[in-house]
């Protein structure tokens, strides 16, 4: 069973940063694609960002393209969100995930494994 733990999550004003981190103890991580997803009080579950097994293909949700940043380091088993310009309307508990192949999507069941979240909250 795959465990992913996140970091990073806190309180900022508007216009700050915030990186996240999780990390994972998947044996085939490496060959996976891995997700960032989030969800705001009332709200469903949404797609942030994807990226591939070695990090040469990323994808973003409208909201945050041109802010947020998703990254990965496989000797490390971990995967990154450098979000900047953080906006009131960010505030959400983000998840990160793993995909069921390579390819990242924004579809929430084609990753299988999820992280506990990490509470990020932006202040107006």
């Amino acid at each position: 069973q795959v465990q992913l733990v996140e970091s990073g999550g806190g309180l900022v004003q508007a216009g700050e940063t915030l990186r996240l981190s999780c990390s994972s103890s998947g044996r085939t991580f490496n060959y996976e694609a891995m997700g960032w997803f989030r969800q705001a009080p009332g709200n469903e579950r949404e797609f942030v960002a994807g990226i591939n097994w070695n990090g040469g293909y990323t994808i973003y949700a409208d909201s945050v393209k041109g802010r947020f940043t998703i990254s990965r380091d496989n000797t490390k088993k971990t995967i990154y969100l450098q979000m900047d310009s953080l906006k009131y309307d960010d505030t959400a508990v983000y998840y990160c995930a793993k995909g069921k192949s390579a390819q990242p999507t924004q579809i929430d069941w084609q990753y299988d494994a999820w992280g506990q979240g990490t509470q990020v909250t932006v202040s107006s």
